[in-house]
Parts: structure tokens; C-alpha cells; sequence
């Protein structure tokens, strides 16, 4: 390791070397930042590497606060905490580029990001007494568009003591050593190489059966050392994350189900990003559509935004630390007040639910401040398991895995409803003819969905009682049920148009031509050709086969044509 750090660092490529200089580096990063505590500035960026990445002004400044934590959670020693931050400035040029491929293959909500950059963060403060202040304070910072939050917090963990020690040459072995992986493909095992280590990682993929265990397909074979296995590259130790709050983690799921806005106000960025990524996380397979900040300051640019009393809040969880955002967001609905993490061998001190008005400015104690009534009645049984776990001294991981289960058949019970009754709404396969424009996928109408309730409700899968009704009226208006339905009634758009292409391949297209003007038939030439491009640019679920029969079709058509309209055609 410390050979790698000495070795003289790769010189920066020249554009013309390659076409794409850094591009297998942004498949994983957009850059890395050094943040440092200035005297006279307070936190400044020292360094952004690759240096040609432009970060904006406000970008910059948002990433320099975000990256130390407020001075009422800062120990000495080292801390590791994420954030999220809003992009400015328009579309950014990348030098990753792949047609969207990646967020076709990878579930919803492993998704790269495009409005929004995630900051995995390595804090170090020690004592120091060659500098001014006496100590020495820095984070290194990896920027990613990815929330592959395991994988990154593992990989600061091997590089930043390191480059706190060796500085900047060891910083750009270590990107240069990225710029040699290959990119995340959903589906596939990846060994990652870094400073003498491998770490081995699954991209989990769209097809995978969710709740499924990572596929156990390491290649051990050939690697000396042995591999860094990351069990998953983004999954958190929900029991610790929950532990404080395991009793209400079904009020949690309602909360996060329906984008309530929620404030969790914690001892240390540390405990308020892993809490906010956990709650996040519990709608699994569902995607969580709503904004969240897993640690959020009061110099952020949207602090004015959030903390305005002339609207309602907006769907949003933010994690916070500094005492100050209790005065600020009390008007919030739903405030989560955890304390430190700390695993022990019994169940952990669970908070109280509280009124809002129970909130003390000064000295709050953990709790949780609503007065939201959950739709759905307790489920003791997933208390009861748990507790079992804590006694047998179950590893938590274990306890981890059934409490995801749990919210897993939980979420899956609420929406497998919605999906058979949007799937009813797609036209029959033999309403759609070669020489029509496909048939419109039925409107959603909740009330006609309320009525499937009574025969094909969540009472099938869940023992749960309870307002469900309310819990599936309220959800609709939330951004989680306009993120899934978007999505759903795309790829069924999708679907029609690729099922409309098969039937036109099916079709005796000299037959259908016999009777038509000229006019008629170029006018299908066009269309045809316009589907043509446009399942090739959305990529739509076609076999490559029946592309290129609908481009034979095309072809054979426009050589029926007098050799003017040919010559059209073809310019055309």
C-alpha cells in the first residue's frame, strides 16, 4: 500500500490521447474533493480532482459546509456520513456516457442520479499542534451521481487515512486505479482493485427477485489477496439504524409511504444520514420519489425554502444537527429526535411518541413529535421476533434481514393491488392491428381501484388490519403514487408500441397495398419509419430481429415506388 502511495502518479491524459479521458472513473465518480478549515474562510475547497471537473461556485460552497460536521456534533477523531445536493447550473457535460442503459437495467431505486450529486464523506479532526488552531480538520469527499453508500464508505475507508498521511500524489494513484474498473452492470459481479486491495461487489439488477439474497457467484479463483466482499453495495444495518425506533417503524413506513415531511434531528451528521438513507430505504421495491437530505445545514441555499412559514413544508426527509432547527422547524409535522447509536445486548431504550408542542427549544428529548394516527393497527409479531433475536444474541445482520422482510411484505402487500389493477387497463393483445395506431391504455380511476379492494385487497397477503382504504386514498396524493404510476404507464406505452411493431412484422403488407394511392403509401413509410427510430432511441422491449424485418418492410415498400418517390424516400 504505501508503495502505491509513493509511486509517482500517472501524468493527467492529454484529450487527444483518448476520446474519452476519465470515462470509466464517471462511471463510478463524478470527482473527488479535499474540504479544509481556513482561519480566515472557515471551511474551503482545497482540491477537486480529475482537475478539469467544473463544479459551480454554489455547488462548491454547499460541499465545503457539508462536508465538516456543525461544531455541536464535531468529536475528535475520525467520522463517515453522506449527503445529497441539489445540481445548479444546468445540464453538466460527462465524460461517462451510456444511453441510459444503466437505469434501464438497475432497479428504482439504485437509479443514477441526474438533478442530484451524493457526498460520501471521511472526516478527520485530531489534535495538531503545528497548526493554528491546534488542530488539524479535513474531509475527503467522494461526489457520485450513485447511492451506492456501502460501496463508497467502504472504499473512504481504505483510501482516506491513507491520504492523510501521503496527500495529494496517493490521491491521484487511487483515481487513476479507478480509471481502470469497469463500469457497473446491473447484474454482474465486479472485482474493484485499490491500493493492493480487491473489493468485490454485485450490482444488483431490475430482474432480481426482490428480498433475494445477493447471488453468491464470487470468483475467488486467482485473486491473491483475497477479495473485500461487499455483502450488498448499498444496504444499511437497518436494526442499527432503527434500533431507538423499532416499536414505531410501521408509523415510519406509513410516514415515508404517504412523503410525509419529516425532520430528523440527530446528535451527529453520522446518525442523521444513516437514518434518513433507512427510511428512505424501507419502501423497497417501491421507489421513494420525494426529496431527502440525509444531513442538511443551515447555510444550505434551499435553508430559506425549508424553513419558510408562508407554505406548507414540502415532501421532504432532512437530517439535521444542529439544535438551532428546532426552533426553525417546528412547524414541521413530523419530528424524529434520535441519540447516539450505540448496540447493546438488550433492546434499546425505545422513544415515545409526543405532541408537537411537546418540543423544547433548548433541551429535546428523543422522541417522536406528531400527531399523525397510523392507518394500520401494530403488528407485534415483528416486536416479538426481534426481541427473540436480541436474547439468542442473533449477529444484526440477521435481525437486519428479517426487519427488511418485514417492510418488504409490508410494501409488497400495499402495491400488489395497484399492479394487477393498472395491468387490467392495457388493451387486449388482439385489439391492436398492423394498420392503425395501437389502441390508449384506460384511465386510472381511483375509485373503480377502490372497488377491487373488497375481492383482491392486501387482506390476500397481510394479516394486518386497518384503514386501508384511507392509507390507498391518502397515497394517491402523494408524489410516491405519481412517480410509480408515471413510470408504470411508460413502460406500458412502451410495451403497446413494441406488441404494435410484432403485429406489423405478422402483417401481409403487399395485400394491405394493393388498393392504396401513392399518398397512402408513403405516408406509411414515413410513420413506419418514425416508429423505426423511435423504438431505437427508447430503447423499446423489440427483438433486434423484428427491427430489422420492419426495416426490410420499409425497403421493399419504397422499392414498389416510382423512381421519383424512391429517390425521395431514400434522401429522405
Amino acid at each position: 500500500m504505501d508503495a502505491l502511495c509513493r509511486a509517482e502518479p500517472r501524468p493527467r491524459r492529454p484529450a487527444a490521447a483518448s476520446p474519452l479521458p476519465w470515462a470509466r472513473f464517471s462511471a463510478w465518480l463524478d470527482c473527488v474533493c479535499v474540504v479544509t478549515f481556513d482561519l480566515e474562510l472557515g471551511q474551503a475547497m482545497e482540491l477537486v480532482y480529475p482537475y478539469d471537473f467544473r463544479l459551480t461556485e454554489k455547488e462548491k460552497t454547499s460541499i465545503c459546509y457539508l462536508s465538516f460536521p456543525d461544531s455541536y456534533s464535531g468529536g475528535l477523531g475520525d467520522t463517515q456520513f453522506s449527503f445529497r445536493l441539489r445540481q445548479s447550473g444546468g445540464q453538466r457535460t460527462t465524460h461517462y456516457e451510456d444511453d441510459g442503459k444503466y437505469n434501464r437495467e438497475a432497479p428504482l431505486t439504485l437509479q443514477r442520479e441526474s438533478a442530484h450529486y451524493f457526498g460520501y464523506v471521511y472526516f478527520r479532526q485530531v489534535k495538531d499542534s503545528s497548526m493554528k488552531r491546534g488542530y488539524f480538520q479535513k474531509s475527503l469527499v467522494l461526489v457520485s451521481r450513485l447511492p451506492y453508500v456501502n460501496l463508497f464508505q467502504s472504499l473512504l475507508q481504505l483510501i482516506a487515512p491513507e491520504y492523510f498521511d501521503k496527500l495529494e500524489p496517493c490521491l491521484e494513484a487511487v483515481c487513476n486505479e479507478i480509471d481502470q474498473w469497469p463500469p457497473p452492470v446491473p447484474g454482474q459481479t465486479l472485482n474493484l482493485p485499490v491500493m493492493g486491495v480487491v473489493i468485490q461487489v454485485r450490482i444488483p439488477s431490475r430482474v432480481d427477485k426482490p428480498g433475494s439474497s445477493p447471488v453468491k457467484q464470487f470468483n475467488q479463483e486467482n485473486l491473491l489477496p483475497a477479495p473485500l466482499v461487499l455483502p450488498s453495495i448499498h444496504e444499511l444495518d437497518l436494526f442499527r439504524c432503527f434500533q431507538p425506533v423499532l416499536i414505531h417503524v410501521q408509523m415510519l413506513w406509513e410516514l415515508m409511504l404517504l412523503g410525509e415531511p419529516i425532520v430528523v434531528m440527530a446528535p451527529s451528521p453520522t446518525v442523521s444520514s444513516e437514518m434518513v438513507l433507512a427510511l428512505t430505504s424501507c419502501l423497497a421495491p417501491l421507489r421513494y420519489c420525494c426529496d431527502y437530505r440525509p444531513y442538511f445545514t443551515i447555510h444550505d441555499s434551499e435553508f430559506k425554502e425549508y424553513t419558510t412559514r408562508t407554505q406548507a413544508p414540502p415532501n421532504i426527509v432532512v437530517g439535521v444537527t444542529n439544535p438551532f432547527f428546532i426552533k426553525t422547524l417546528q412547524h414541521w409535522p413530523h419530528i424524529l429526535r434520535v441519540g447516539e447509536l450505540k448496540m447493546s445486548g438488550d433492546l434499546p431504550k425505545q422513544v415515545k411518541v409526543k405532541k408537537l408542542t411537546k418540543l423544547k427549544t433548548l433541551d429535546t428529548k428523543p422522541g417522536i413529535y406528531t400527531s399523525y394516527k397510523t392507518f394500520l393497527h401494530k403488528d407485534k409479531t415483528l416486536i416479538k421476533r426481534l426481541l427473540k433475536g436480541i436474547q439468542r444474541k442473533r449477529p444484526s445482520e440477521v435481525q437486519s434481514a428479517l426487519l427488511r422482510r418485514h417492510l418488504l411484505e409490508l410494501t409488497q402487500s400495499f402495491i400488489i393491488p395497484l399492479e394487477h389493477y393498472i395491468a387490467s387497463l392495457m388493451p387486449l393483445q388482439r385489439a391492436i392491428t398492423p394498420w392503425k395506431n395501437p389502441p390508449q391504455i384506460r384511465p386510472f380511476r381511483q375509485d373503480d381501484f377502490m372497488k377491487t379492494l373488497e375481492h383482491a385487497g392486501p387482506q390476500l397477503t397481510c394479516v394486518l388490519k386497518g384503514d386501508w382504504l384511507g392509507l390507498y386514498r391518502r397515497f394517491f396524493r402523494s408524489p410516491n403514487f405519481d412517480g410509480w404510476y408515471r413510470q408504470r404507464h411508460k413502460e406500458m406505452t412502451q410495451k403497446l408500441e413494441a406488441l404494435h411493431l410484432e403485429a406489423i412484422c405478422e402483417a401481409n403488407i403487399v395485400a394491405w397495398m394493393k388498393d392504396k394511392s401513392e399518398v397512402e403509401i408513403v405516408d406509411l413509410v414515413l410513420k413506419l419509419r418514425e416508429k423505426l427510430v423511435r423504438a431505437r432511441c427508447q430503447h423499446l422491449p423489440v427483438k433486434e430481429e423484428t427491427l430489422q424485418r420492419v426495416g426490410l418492410y420499409i425497403e421493399t415498400i419504397i422499392d414498389s415506388l416510382p423512381e421519383d418517390l424512391q429517390a425521395v424516400l431514400h434522401h429522405h
